[in-house]
């Protein structure tokens, strides 16, 4: 059993707030397991017997007279006896619920669809209601503005280091090989071979999330053109990039005429789909956003790599793509940092040069500005790596992540270098 503590927590915070808790990501992250067997025991443990908490799992076929909002709704209300108890009812993949008509409407046809459901039951003061929902038809644009903000928001993402770690077989530096290579989908841990956890992750990204995003988005001819799409944003993870280079690049190498905004359009659906995010630019110290270009990161490595057939397994631009996770699993809001630096050439013109922040991490009245680097074995590494960091007026920590296993230490400006593998592990060594 793997302990998704933080996640867990959120749900206990949130119990019986008046919202209905909508547990959001990429599918197969977790999210069943963390409402219907962690949640579900922790409501065991504070004295809530089975009788009070009532599931259903709407994509087993068992429970397919469910599907008929109609049905869901008089099971529901079936089940809940005891006017003085609290119950908590649990629907997972929500969206398989259907539209119908209601068959006691005399001259107007009258459709519901699980939004109706959800709302009706958040009507019942002893009800305390909790849906999971993952594919075409519950993806994160839709979800909270369906429920006319009564929706309380659950972000899943797939395992950290952390929780795979803690349920991996074997020393922590095979756990990180295993972890830059396959990423935290869950059901990774189970796999055996490296033809297994291939096959596992190629199924889920090929034919799993992008049948959702055609089948959401109505797409009936462009599917090689949102898999040259993956394919673009897969290879050049860490880059910046814009939906103009990319129509450029569109037309030159696959001869392919593409609008900008079919490729700004078809972005925002791998982003809806939880399978990419989406860092902005944030000029430090002119403190305001640039536009385009931006990057984007995957939810989970291994499917990044998957999709790349494990071609390019390079531990720069995945490293990087794994702390921006972990920073958005610790609450952060992440951008990538500019920081502009004007100089004089040798020819004695004033110049001017964006200098990069890897992340600019933000939480309350806190801050940090990160950057990844696979070594700073040299002192011209080491400055070239922190140029930016240094040229940084203001008092919050900066830090350089590096792969090698090292001791935490301080340079004579005080930047703080640790290693990847304790930047993961352990939350508290940001603070060092």
């Amino acid at each position: 059993m793997i302990e998704r503590k933080r996640y867990l927590d959120k749900l206990i915070r949130k119990k019986e707030n008046g919202l209905v808790k909508v547990i959001t990501g990429v599918r197969r992250c977790g999210k069943s397991y963390l409402l219907f067997e962690l949640y579900h025991s922790y409501l065991n443990s504070i004295g809530v017997d089975d009788e009070h908490i009532i599931e259903l799992a709407l994509d087993l076929d068992a429970n397919s007279t469910y599907r008929d909002p109609f049905e869901l709704g008089k099971y529901i209300r079936s089940k809940i006896v005891d006017k003085d108890k609290m119950y908590y009812v649990f629907l997972d993949e929500i969206q398989m619920v259907e539209e119908a008509v209601n068959p006691d409407a005399h001259s107007v046809e009258i459709k519901i669809g699980f939004v109706d459901v959800v709302l009706g039951l958040m009507k019942i003061k002893n009800v305390d209601l909790y849906i999971t929902g993952s594919n075409s038809k519950m993806l994160s644009t839709d979800i909270l503005t369906q429920f006319r903000g009564r929706g309380d928001e659950i972000r899943v993402n797939p395992l950290s280091f952390a929780e795979f770690y803690s349920a991996y077989k074997g020393d922590k530096h095979e756990a990180w090989k295993d972890y830059y290579t396959y990423g935290g989908m869950p059901l990774i841990l189970n796999q055996a071979t490296h033809a297994d956890k291939s096959n596992y992750l190629r199924t889920l990204i090929q034919k799993i999330y992008l049948d959702d995003i055609l089948a959401h988005n109505k797409i009936n001819s462009d599917r090689s053109v949102l898999e040259d799409l993956m394919n673009t944003i897969a290879s050049s993870v860490g880059s910046l990039t814009s939906p103009s280079n990319l129509a450029k690049t569109f037309l030159s190498v696959k001869n392919k005429k593409i609008s900008e905004e079919t490729i700004s359009k078809y972005l925002d659906f791998f982003v809806d789909a939880f399978i990419v995010y989406k860092a902005r630019r944030y000029d430090v110290k002119g403190r305001k956003y640039i536009g385009a270009p931006l990057k984007y990161y995957f939810s989970d490595i291994g499917l990044r790599n998957a999709w790349l057939n494990f071609r390019q397994t390079e531990e720069t631009h995945i490293m990087e793509n794994i702390i921006y996770n972990e920073l958005l699993v610790r609450e952060f809001d992440v951008d990538i940092g500019i920081v502009e630096h004007n100089y004089r050439g040798e020819d004695g013109k004033s110049k001017r040069k964006q200098l990069e922040v890897d992340f600019v991490a933000n939480q309350a009245d806190r801050r940090y500005y990160i950057q990844s680097a696979l070594y700073v074995g040299t002192t011209e590494k080491r400055l070239q790596e922190t140029n930016s960091l240094n040229r940084i007026d203001d008092s919050f920590k900066k830090i350089v992540v590096v792969k090698d296993d090292i001791i935490p230490w301080h340079d004579e400006k005080g930047v703080l270098y640790m290693g990847i593998e304790q930047f993961l592990l352990d939350e508290s060594a940001m603070e060092l």
